[in-house]
């Protein structure tokens, strides 16, 4: 599989992924408003670590063993069980977890007691959510991609349907709850693609934790957990940070910014992780390694910029299409914002040779540090530029994250 090739099957599930997000983008505008978007950030920031807490961040691991053992299932299933044994348990122990500590988990991430039934609506539902994380790594393991892009396209298709109905007739309590419930409802499409395999079994994601596996599993643990803690928190921060000083509508407007960048970006990283992470993850030799990342960086990188160009061109007419009136303050953010995500991928491509080559202290190492920095420069640049500041700050953390990269893999001879 190509890289070219996995880029055109991809993108079939990222224009329908991109379409429902860009739809849901224009239902969350007129329903919640900006300050609302302020909100949902958070919330979906306590998504991604209690999830990964909860399925003990193994899905990177199960990626990287699955294509790197491609010529022994027995060892792609020793993976799976190990890693099916682990999130059964971490899913149960974290749900119950969440449902009792609802309330203080709800208002420090919301602000707000109202909305623990949010945290425990999504307490009951994490081990399907959990699952269906982990069922897709594994297809992407397994090279899959027909299986994994069908799995991901009703995964768009239900967050629009759930989202769409939940917020127009409950406003943002309503899309909370939908962003926490809807995944389990993907996970009924991916088993069964799953189950239609015929590599697959309900027996090999259950089972005996094998010592080898779980030692290399963790080094991917680390590196996940650690993430899981550092960028949530950071947003966190952030959103608060422009809340206090400019309000909350000024945080809806970075947040809505950082939403268009996800979902413009979405054909580049999902590539990254559908191709570069078992691709690299299988070659050995730098001269092969450095060939990927040059043929990367002649297709990946061009496109992103100009993608880039074009959305700040059409920033005026994209505020009006996917948002409301009420957000035109943020086409202030778009520059930066745009030359900040093209030094994203820039640093990525090189980002996902440090990860497949399980490097989990300096990855461990850059996640904490780019969190802190990308925090204190928002912090700084933002008494002197206003909310501009924040996406200066996005800039110049990639920047700084592509040299530190570029500098680790050069002194490892890893390229």
């Amino acid at each position: 599989m190509t890289l070219i090739k996995t880029s055109l099957l991809n993108g079939i599930a990222v224009v329908i992924k991109m379409l429902t997000m860009l739809g849901l983008n224009k239902i969350l505008a007129i329903y919640v408003g900006p300050a609302g978007y302020a909100a949902i950030g958070n919330f979906q920031n306590a998504v991604q670590m209690i999830s990964t807490f909860a399925s003990g961040a193994i899905n990177t691991g199960v990626v990287k063993y699955t294509a790197e053992y491609y010529d022994d299932e027995e060892k792609q299933r020793q993976v799976w069980r190990s890693a099916g044994t682990i999130a059964v348990l971490g899913s149960v122990v974290t749900g119950i977890g969440v449902s009792v500590f609802s309330k203080p988990i709800a208002q420090w991430f919301l602000h707000d007691e109202q909305y623990s039934a949010v945290f425990i609506w999504f307490s009951v539902t994490l081990v399907f959510y959990i699952f269906n994380t982990l069922l897709l790594a594994i297809l992407n393991g397994k090279k899959e991609i027909h299986r994994y892009i069908i799995a991901n396209i009703a995964g768009s298709l239900f967050s629009l349907v759930v989202t769409s109905i939940l917020a127009i007739q409950f406003g943002l309590f309503g899309a909370l709850t939908a962003l926490a419930v809807f995944p389990s409802f993907a996970f009924v499409v991916t088993l069964y693609l799953c189950y239609k395999a015929d590599w697959f079994k309900f027996s090999y994601l259950f089972g005996g934790l094998d010592k080898n596996v779980l030692l290399n599993l963790s080094k991917y643990t680390a590196m996940a957990l650690t993430s899981a803690a550092c960028v949530p928190v950071s947003h966190v921060l952030i959103r608060t940070h422009l809340g206090n000083t400019f309000g909350l509508e000024a945080a809806g407007y970075w947040e809505a910014m950082w939403r268009l960048s996800a979902a413009y970006l979405m054909l580049v990283t999902t590539t990254l992780s559908l191709y570069y992470l078992p691709r690299l993850s299988e070659l050995k030799e730098p001269v092969e390694i450095r060939k990927e990342i040059i043929q990367g960086y002649k297709i990946i990188l061009p496109v992103t910029a100009v993608c880039g160009l074009v959305i700040y061109l059409l920033r005026d007419f994209i505020i009006g299409v996917l948002f409301t009136q009420d957000f035109i303050p943020m086409r202030e953010l778009f520059a930066w914002q745009m030359v900040g995500d093209t030094l994203k991928i820039g640093s990525w491509l090189l980002g996902y040779v440090v990860i497949a080559k399980a490097a989990f202290k300096f990855v461990m190492f850059t996640e904490v540090f780019f969190a802190v920095l990308f925090y204190l420069l928002v912090s700084s640049l933002t008494v002197i530029y206003g909310i501009e500041g924040a996406t200066i700050a996005h800039s110049f953390t990639y920047l700084f994250h592509f040299i530190a990269m570029f500098l680790y893999l050069s002194i490892r001879r890893l390229i």
